[in-house]
């Protein structure tokens, strides 16, 4: 049985058009090309972060958080980023007594953000600077296990992404569920290993808790 839900941040939780889009102002970029080129990356299967080599060789990630902090510019998002179906999902599911958490790939400050926005919403927020070990890292995935009060085959892992999150969410022995919205679910939809490696394969987070009541019906 299911009997606990960790979510990933970006593009799960998050939609971050805003903060790619001042990615691409940083840089100096028209927010068309810089977005065009990102979704050239993915597609390719490369790292995202390829996409600031393009317009700036050399470009490290941190060092340019740190100077735009400096510049009075730093990562920023708030409940107007929110998807529209995540305050609802986050309440029904609650309703529904299942454990729930909140595990991606961020920053400390990130994370200090998270935890205003979700401190009364779920049991726990988890980033990849907090623990050290980043998605698709195994490590990862061992820490998710190691906070939750759940067996992992009790954790439903769920994520935009089939490499960083349903991959290796399965491998830690978890169930998955692929949110199709965002570069990478659009661009991975229809592969083999999305339509066939998650549990659940959704177009809304809404739509988890009668698929959970029901997964968790047979499984009784």
């Amino acid at each position: 049985m299911i009997r606990a839900v960790v979510f990933d941040v970006g593009e799960c939780l998050v939609d971050e058009t805003r903060e790619y889009g001042t990615w691409a102002d940083w840089l100096g970029v028209p927010r068309h090309t810089f977005a065009a080129q990102f979704g050239a990356t993915i597609a390719q299967g490369k790292d995202y972060r390829e996409t600031f080599q393009v317009f700036r060789p050399g470009f490290d990630l941190y060092a340019e958080r740190d100077a735009r902090a400096t510049a009075g510019q730093p990562e920023h998002f708030d409940e107007t980023d929110l998807y529209p179906d995540v305050r609802d999902s986050l309440k029904t599911l609650r309703a529904d007594g299942l454990w729930l958490g909140i595990a991606g790939n961020q920053t400390v400050r990130a994370g200090g953000i998270l935890r205003d926005l979700f401190s009364t919403d779920v049991d726990l927020i988890g980033t990849s600077d907090d623990w050290g070990a980043s998605k698709p890292d195994p490590e990862f995935f061992r820490r998710v296990a190691a906070v939750v009060p759940a067996e992992p085959d009790e954790i439903l892992y769920v994520g935009d992404r089939v490499d960083n999150d349903l991959r290796p969410g399965a491998a830690a022995g978890m169930h998955t569920a692929l949110i199709h919205r965002g570069p990478w679910a659009t661009i991975q939809w229809h592969t083999e290993e999305a339509e066939k490696l998650p549990t659940f394969r959704v177009e809304s987070l809404l739509e988890l808790s009668p698929l959970i009541a029901r997964f968790n019906e047979q499984e009784r």
